[in-house]
């Protein structure tokens, strides 16, 4: 069963009034948001950004008319969704097709909510107390963030924020006292780079979290940062719910490498991508890649070098894990250990050509700071102050343990859970890496690809996976060629 819109019309027979929409959710909606409202007695009360905005409020409006159209300028209606998958394949050998877990490759449609102020809120903003935390590593655009989130809080009316200094560490660390936040104290923290707050990696013990915004009377708390801070959000909010805590947990998603699943891309990847390329100046090889061999990278390089004088390699920074000894594990923050591929491949690189005598000078450049402390561009300002403002409005909606990102170019709320639950990787037989391929002109390093098997072609029968036949396109016309 899938989700679906209703439509009816409001009004006497004959009016020309505005249909209105329902949204009924599936059965088991894998994109269901947890609402405050769901395990604690909170009505909605009316909301006063738009009065914050400088319209009139819904009650005792002295004009209708114009607060109906305050109301469509500025809010978004609960029952507005986003649809997650838009594509719909025709033939299960259609590059970038996705399987769910059962195998299943069919069209089936998905609805995000969309993100936005509501008409009706469930925080007293005069009771409200937030705080903010920014974890895991430094990435373009934190402050800009931490910026609009304070921004959007004081418009609202909350006089009560807290910056949680140097990630979830603050909670535990006396050293490092929360920080009271304002607007006229963050208004131009976004022209700096790394984060106002600090960050650092890893989780103290949750109960000592909990305890303290427990104690702090925290009510909003905002977690800045990528997957493993959200898994972070999501244990706390579980915590919370057990304590019946009247808090809502909002994530916002911070990386650099722009692989959070569902998302069209996270804040900070077009500076950290622009950066890169004044560390790169010119890619001539961006793989993963096989190593030795006539078709391997070496050789490759040796061809360019020969041919230009000059070869530039760009790798990713996970790359040729498999080929490094001694590295495995999870850091302080549950992401995997990573070897330093890009010194072993130089080394390899200075022993490949002293065999050859063919004399070089290779070097190496990290730019890992150079890109993650820098201030973010003119588009990733604007992005992050639209995600900064979306995770309070989702605050003030009641909604918890939830994330904000673009999906299909509009703005949703989303379920932590369903957004971490495995990272975006590169496929290497995918559109977009084709493309990248098609521009960088380097030859495949990989071993050919085998056809994939299925459990059972679309004619019933165990076999490979043929591609599919030409389109019917009936006869043409006399006088069409």
């Amino acid at each position: 069963m899938v989700g679906f819109f209703s439509c009816f019309r409001r009004g006497s027979s004959g009016a020309s009034n505005p249909q209105a929409f329902h949204f009924s959710p599936p059965f088991n909606d894998p994109f269901a948001l947890p609402h405050i409202s769901d395990r604690l007695i909170m009505p909605a009360i009316e909301s006063n950004y738009r009065t914050k905005s400088g319209g009139n409020s819904i009650e005792g409006s002295a004009s209708p008319k114009v607060d109906a159209n305050d109301m469509r300028r500025i809010y978004v209606h609960d029952d507005d969704r986003v649809l997650v998958k838009i594509v719909h394949f025709g033939h299960p050998s259609s590059v970038g097709i996705e399987y769910d877990e059962n195998g299943n490759w069919q069209f089936r449609p998905l609805w995000a909510r969309r993100a936005g102020p509501r008409a009706w809120i469930y925080f007293n903003p005069e009771q409200v107390k937030a705080a903010i935390v920014t974890c895991g590593g430094l990435c373009p655009g934190l402050n800009d963030v931490i910026r609009q989130v304070v921004f959007t809080l004081e418009t609202y009316g909350v006089n009560h924020i807290l910056g949680i200094q140097y990630g979830f560490k603050g909670f535990v660390d006396k050293n490092y006292p929360p920080i009271k936040l304002s607007r006229k104290l963050v208004k131009t923290i976004n022209m700096e780079g790394g984060s106002f707050l600090g960050v650092s990696r890893g989780c103290p013990p949750l109960k000592d979290i909990v305890d303290r915004l427990e104690e702090w009377n925290i009510n909003m708390f905002y977690v800045i940062g990528g997957n493993g801070s959200h898994a972070g959000a999501t244990a706390i909010y579980e915590q919370c719910e057990k304590r019946k805590m009247k808090m809502v947990v909002v994530g916002i998603p911070k990386t650099i490498d722009n692989d959070i699943e569902i998302l069209d891309k996270t804040f900070g990847f077009d500076t950290a991508v622009e950066e890169a390329q004044r560390a790169i100046n010119a890619a001539y090889t961006e793989v993963t890649f096989t190593m030795g061999g006539k078709h391997g990278v070496l050789e490759y390089m040796k061809q360019k070098i020969e041919l230009n004088g000059i070869c530039v390699v760009v790798v990713a920074e996970g790359a040729g894990q498999d080929l490094l000894e001694g590295v495995g594990g999870l850091d302080a923050s549950g992401n995997p250990i990573l070897g330093d591929f890009g010194k072993w491949f130089t080394g390899k690189v200075k022993e490949f050509f002293a065999t050859q005598k063919i004399p070089i000078d290779a070097k190496y450049i990290d730019p890992t700071y150079m890109i993650r402390a820098r201030v973010c561009n003119s588009g990733d300002h604007i992005f992050c102050s639209i995600l900064g403002q979306n995770a309070v409005h989702g605050a003030f909606a009641g909604y918890t343990n939830i994330t904000i990102g673009v999906v299909n170019t509009h703005y949703c709320f989303l379920p932590i859970p369903i957004v971490i639950k495995k990272p975006r990787m590169v496929d290497p037989n995918s559109v977009m890496y084709h493309r990248c391929v098609t521009s960088t002109g380097q030859p495949d390093f990989n071993a050919p690809l085998r056809v994939p098997q299925l459990a059972t072609s679309p004619a019933g029968k165990q076999g490979s996976l043929q591609p599919h036949p030409p389109p019917s396109r009936g006869s043409i016309p006399r006088g069409r060629l």
